[in-house]
Parts: C-alpha cells; sequence; structure tokens
C-alpha cells in the first residue's frame, strides 16, 4: 500500500500540507501583537478548510470572541475532484445536519459558517460552526460561487496547494484583500510576485521556528523539497514562509549591520573575511552581497542579495531596486540575470538569484 501510494503522489503532484496548530497561533499572534485589533468585525475566509480537521478552522473558531472575529467562513473541496484519491469521511458538522446528503458529500463543494453561539452556551467556538450549505460545483477556489465568499471577506488565510500558489496569490490581490498565506520562499521570484514584494504590496511575515516548517500530509512518500519522518507523519520543508499584506512589528525592525571595511576584516563567512572587496558584477553596476549579515551599513550603490534577504527586510532602512530572476531589473539594463567573473569558489560564470537593494535615502 505504501508503495502504491508514493507512485501515485508522484503522478499527481500532491502537495497537500497541512499546517500545525502551534505555527498558526504563533504567527498570529505576531499580528495581534503590533495592532490588537486586526481581526476584529472582520470576516475570515479559509478556503478549502474542512472545520473538524483543519487546525485554521480550530484556531480561529476557539479564538472566535477574544479576537472580535464578526464571520468565519470555512469551505471545502470535493474530496471526488482530488487528483489524488484516498479515502473520505464528511465532517461531524455535516453528517449531524439536516442538510446532509450523502450522494452530494464527495462531489461537492461545501460551506461551514461561525458567527454566533448556535447551542446557547453563552460562548461562541468550535461548538457553533454550522455546516451551511453544499455549492453547486467542487469548491475551487476559481469558482464562481467561491469568489463570492472572497468577495464578502475582509481578509483570506490559509496554506493553498504549493502547485497553486501563484494563481492563488492572484486570485486574492484581484479583490484588494488583506491575506495571510503559506508559500515557497521561491516564489518571490515569479514575474506577478515579485512586483507585489517591490512595491511594499506584500511581505514576509513572522516565519516558522529556526526556519523549519512541519506539515502533516495524507501522502506517504518522498518529496521533491520536503523531507517524510514515517515516526511522525509529517513533513519538513526549510524553505517556507508565510506571505501577507497584513502589518507586524518585526517588519519594522532594522537589520544590524557593520561598515565593509569591519565586514572584510571581521565577517564570520570565509568568501567575505580577509578580502580587499566585495565582488562586483560585470555587467550591471552593483556589488555582490552572498550572505543578508555581511551588508555594508556604509555602502550607497546597488546591491545584490539573496532572496532570503526578505525574511530581515525593513522598507524603512532599504529600498529595492529589482531582481534578477524574473526580469525586474533597473530600466537602464533589460537583462534576467546578473554574472559575476571573480567568484572565489570557481572559475566559472556564476549565475545568481538576487534582489537588488539600496540603503534608503
Amino acid at each position: 500500500m505504501v508503495n502504491s501510494n508514493l507512485t501515485n503522489a508522484k503522478k499527481a503532484k500532491n502537495d497537500e500540507f497541512y499546517t500545525q496548530y502551534n505555527d498558526i497561533e504563533k504567527e498570529v499572534n505576531v499580528y495581534l501583537e503590533y495592532n490588537p485589533e486586526v481581526f476584529k468585525d472582520k470576516v475570515i475566509l479559509l478556503p478549502c478548510d474542512d472545520p473538524e480537521w483543519s487546525n485554521f478552522t480550530k484556531f480561529f473558531s476557539q479564538n472566535f470572541e477574544r479576537l472580535g472575529i464578526k464571520k468565519l467562513i470555512s469551505t471545502s473541496f470535493a474530496s471526488d475532484s482530488k487528483t489524488f484519491k484516498s479515502d473520505y469521511t464528511p465532517t461531524l458538522f455535516e453528517t449531524q445536519s439536516d442538510m446532509y446528503d450523502k450522494s452530494k458529500t464527495n462531489t461537492k463543494g461545501k460551506i461551514f459558517i461561525l458567527d454566533r453561539d448556535r447551542n446557547a452556551d453563552k460562548k461562541i467556538n468550535v461548538q457553533d460552526i454550522h455546516f451551511d450549505r453544499y455549492l453547486e460545483l467542487d469548491g475551487d477556489f476559481r469558482s464562481e460561487e467561491i469568489k463570492k465568499l472572497r468577495d464578502e471577506a475582509d481578509i483570506i488565510i490559509t496554506n493553498p496547494p504549493f502547485s497553486l500558489f501563484r494563481e492563488f496569490l492572484n486570485w486574492i490581490v484581484a479583490a484588494d484583500k488583506k491575506f495571510l498565506i503559506i508559500g515557497n520562499m521561491n516564489a518571490i521570484t515569479y514575474k506577478e510576485v515579485f512586483p507585489l514584494i517591490k512595491n511594499n504590496k506584500m511581505w514576509i511575515g513572522n516565519g516558522f521556528s529556526a526556519g523549519n516548517a512541519y506539515f502533516s500530509t495524507p501522502f506517504v512518500g518522498d518529496y521533491a523539497e520536503g523531507v517524510y519522518n514515517p515516526e511522525t507523519g509529517l513533513v519538513k520543508f526549510r524553505n517556507c514562509c508565510w506571505f501577507t499584506n497584513m502589518d507586524h512589528g518585526r517588519r519594522h525592525q532594522k537589520l544590524p549591520l557593520m561598515t565593509m571595511e569591519d565586514n572584510l576584516k571581521y565577517s564570520k563567512h570565509k568568501d567575505i573575511k580577509g578580502r580587499d572587496s566585495y565582488d562586483k558584477y560585470d555587467n550591471y553596476d552593483a556589488i555582490e552581497i552572498p550572505f543578508t549579515d555581511s551588508i555594508p551599513s556604509d555602502y550607497n550603490g546597488v546591491m545584490g542579495v539573496p532572496i532570503s534577504f526578505l525574511d530581515k527586510y525593513s522598507p524603512e532602512q532599504f529600498d529595492i531596486v529589482g531582481g534578477t530572476a524574473n526580469g525586474q531589473v533597473p530600466d537602464e539594463h533589460k537583462i534576467g540575470n546578473f554574472r559575476t567573473y571573480n567568484n572565489p569558489i570557481s572559475n566559472n560564470i556564476k549565475i545568481y538569484q538576487r534582489i537588488l537593494i539600496r540603503h534608503k535615502r
């Protein structure tokens, strides 16, 4: 069975990973610390999150009153529409409803609502989630039914399938909504995504502990970018992050830096320490910064930094000029990649994936 599941998973591009409760709580608390009323009187949409096992739904329903939420909408995606087929059990919220229809449960999407105390116990929590109705279609976020829910919502929060991240983000941006979603860090290089980062319309959230994200999954086996642990049933990723347009305090913390002279003299990185200068690109007027903590505090020109820099980016400290992997480069040089011939590791031409920044003027 394990080998069969693995084979099917590889063919089906299974990238449904379920976020842990403590990771959601840790991330949300950062926004609450910055603005305690960030969720007050807001309608929150959780797309494709069955409430009985979605930790997003569990967290926001359990904290419904504390956060002052106006309405929580959770939608589910029909099991028969998923590429990878697995055993499906309807939620108790659905089966205990008078509207339960066995003929629809596998083929139709569903809507669950939390908006008031339904069981008269004088509190609003997960026990008050209401199975609202079956959808006409399968619950795909691109359907007109889910678009209407998107338009009703103030904030959209979820962990979308990695393979659909680009399309899902466009879907949110088209409606000009607040959002908090999980994605691969490399998504910032997409031509649809990078302009949002550059123009401060989207940024990196607080992040996962020590940069390690652990997700549960119904699929058993190996993953291209994650490591599966059969003992815990979790898949570990090193390159996942939260993307958001909701403000948080960490975003405004400036990065402590040394001068260029001190970096060349004292840097902990052997590629920097002891050198006479930083590398320069051969086809663009900028210096190469291979490590975020090696950004010199006293250099006023353009610098190429790793994409991981965005985890430390403060808009009060730096301007983002452009990027190298997506054609988002300054007008004077319409090229897609930057090169340096003076690579300390290899004599070959090195193609860098870099974000171009300079100190705030």
